[in-house]
């Protein structure tokens, strides 16, 4: 009899993402078959929902839902040799065509490529809350290449990739200047930030420039979709610019006498291994500020789309 697993999916191009039974997804050649534990939500996961995606790579349905999970190893495919059966693992599920497989189940298929052992003193729902949103940080702040004493403001500092990137930033030395609200300035400081700008009581950039009135030397902007929406008059020429969602332009940079690119997350093995191991010696702190039950992932999921979520929302599979 096949195998049935419960899974978080979108049935079909345009449906609605809904609970159900799938069939266990069986180990190919370079794969891991992963009992989820835990899976942390991201925002990719209401774009691949929404079928934003489905232009740019084609899509197989019903399609699971989440990308980041951490579990025990059931299987794993031909040519795997570094995780082995009943190894406790954190992992991600890359994009690659065809997107299809997804970590909100009860097993999850993951390449093994983004597979690495979880450390022992790290919880399933902790590590799961590392993998996408921690290598999109460390990737944000390598491209703006903070110096000790230079100045960094990180636009979307509450969410998930934000708070990485202000202990990142911190951690190598940036003065960091952080965007949240009101409710977000203790834990912000908490994780490093020098100066908690509150986006809700004016424009980012002159809030800036009011205490840096020289501006900043580098931007992470984690919600612009395009650069009219870069506060890019807080930056003082020759700064660095970086932006997760597409909005760093280079001509519209230029214009500005700033550089910058935008970032695509690779959170392979390599780049997970030495997130988790920080976040297992108490390096870098791992945000979890919501977790749920699978039968409640789409809430998480809400909360991430109407902007209420406030560092990760983790959903907890099983014990």
């Amino acid at each position: 009899m096949e195998k049935v697993m419960r899974a978080l999916n979108v049935p079909a191009a345009d449906a609605q993402p809904q609970l159900s039974e799938l069939p266990v997804p069986q180990v190919t050649e370079g794969s891991v078959l992963v009992r989820v534990k835990a899976a942390g939500l991201n925002a990719i996961d209401n774009a691949l929902a929404a079928g934003m995606m489905a232009g740019r790579m084609p899509h197989e349905y019903p399609l699971v839902l989440g990308r980041d999970a951490a579990g025990v190893v059931e299987a794993v495919g031909a040519g795997v040799d570094h995780v082995a059966v009943g190894d406790e693992v954190v992992g991600h599920v890359l994009l690659a065509p065809p997107v299809h497989a997804g970590t909100l189940a009860e097993h999850a298929l993951l390449p093994a490529a983004a597979v690495t052992a979880k450390p022992a003193g790290l919880d399933f729902v902790t590590a799961a809350a590392v993998p996408l949103a921690g290598a999109a940080a460390l990737a944000s702040v390598d491209a703006v290449d903070p110096q000790p004493g230079r100045t960094v403001l990180v636009v979307g500092a509450g969410g998930g990739v934000g708070s990485y990137a202000v202990q990142l930033l911190a951690g190598r030395g940036a003065t960091v200047v952080a965007t949240g609200t009101a409710e977000d300035t203790d834990r912000l400081r908490r994780l490093g930030a020098d100066t908690v700008i509150d986006y809700t009581t004016g424009p980012v950039a002159d809030q800036v420039l009011a205490r840096y009135p020289d501006g900043v030397d580098g931007l992470i902007d984690l919600v612009a979709h395009g650069p009219d929406g870069l506060p890019l008059n807080a930056v003082c020429r020759g700064g660095k610019v970086a932006s997760t969602l597409g909005a760093a332009d280079s001509d519209v940079l230029a214009a500005a006498g700033l550089t910058g690119s935008n970032i695509m997350a690779g959170p392979v093995r390599e780049v997970i291994a030495p997130l988790v191991e920080q976040a297992a010696n108490g390096t870098l702190a791992v945000d979890v500020s919501t977790v749920l039950p699978l039968d409640r992932a789409a809430d998480g999921l809400a909360a991430l789309a109407n902007g209420k979520a406030h560092g990760k929302i983790v959903v907890k599979v099983s014990d």
